[in-house]
């Protein structure tokens, strides 16, 4: 049985993910999805198709669901998914399988795996310890076990999610309101270049990382400083942010939502390096 897995990862919680689903089944491999996007279609004669990624703004991150769009599935006979996310709720899988009915196909599988979080644009944002990154880590293998033994018997599981730690607030009504505004946002953020918030502070030393990180090339290097291109689509992975060295990137300011990336730290998987990033662009 043949698997191919795709991933998309800005800070290393699915690249983390895909890499052990892949220890564990025979016959996989693991595809990084940046490394095919200017691909006009995708095609994959696997046996098995999977899915790997973070949430973004409680739905699938905005490459992912253009991927999709160009996957041409031809011999798949199971098709499963992995979202990784701090704990908010997730409704990306519905989105998925619209997606994959215009293909005549569906999950047969989906999961959600509970990690630490890479957006430190929040007030109360704290980066976890390393202790507490591996002592979630063994729950997250654990669950990677299950996972497995349901996706080598293509099994069915289609859950859901009812396990989500953080609430989008405490009145129902307006939690289904905000979901649905978050929702409607992501998806038409595309058509304004994904992110556009990003600057760099007096900090920035010209180093460069940030331009090897940008999973989808919007930034460049002028005059030994990061240009965010506005005419390329932002990914929204955060990957610019969280490995700068300097911690000189930054997130402005919204309307109505002040950022703290000033003031708090930074995240990423430990066992991700920035070459590891990097390479999922490809050559």
């Amino acid at each position: 049985m043949s698997t191919d897995i795709y991933y998309f990862s800005g800070t290393g919680n699915s690249l983390f993910v895909a890499k052990e689903l892949q220890k564990r089944i025979s016959e996989s491999n693991i595809i990084p999805i940046a490394s095919i996007m200017k691909k006009t279609t995708v095609d994959s004669f696997a046996d098995v198709i999977g899915f790997v990624f973070p949430v973004h703004a409680l739905t699938i991150p905005i490459v992912v669901r253009i991927f999709i769009q160009k996957l041409n599935i031809n011999n798949a006979k199971y098709i499963f998914a992995i979202a990784t996310r701090e704990g908010t709720i997730f409704r990306g899988f519905e989105k998925i399988d619209k997606l994959l009915k215009k293909k005549n196909r569906r999950l047969g599988s989906h999961f959600i795996l509970n990690m630490y979080n890479n957006d430190s644009r929040h007030g109360k944002y704290i980066v976890p310890i390393k202790s507490d990154i591996l002592s979630l880590e063994k729950v997250v293998l654990e669950q990677l076990d299950l996972i497995k033994e349901i996706i080598i018997t293509k099994g069915i599981s289609r859950e859901k999610d009812i396990n989500y730690t953080i609430k989008t607030a405490s009145n129902p009504i307006l939690g289904f309101l905000i979901e649905k505004i978050v929702i409607f946002l992501m998806n038409i953020a595309e058509y304004f270049g994904g992110a556009n918030y990003f600057y760099t502070d007096n900090n920035c030393n010209g180093c460069g990382i940030c331009e090897k990180v940008c999973l989808s090339k919007k930034i460049k290097i002028t005059d030994n400083k990061p240009i965010w291109q506005k005419n390329v689509l932002c990914y929204m992975c955060f990957a610019c942010l969280n490995y700068c060295p300097a911690k000189s990137v930054q997130i402005n300011d919204i309307p109505g939502v002040k950022s703290y990336t000033k003031e708090n730290g930074r995240y990423s998987h430990p066992y991700a390096t920035v070459k590891d990033i990097s390479m999922q662009k490809g050559v």
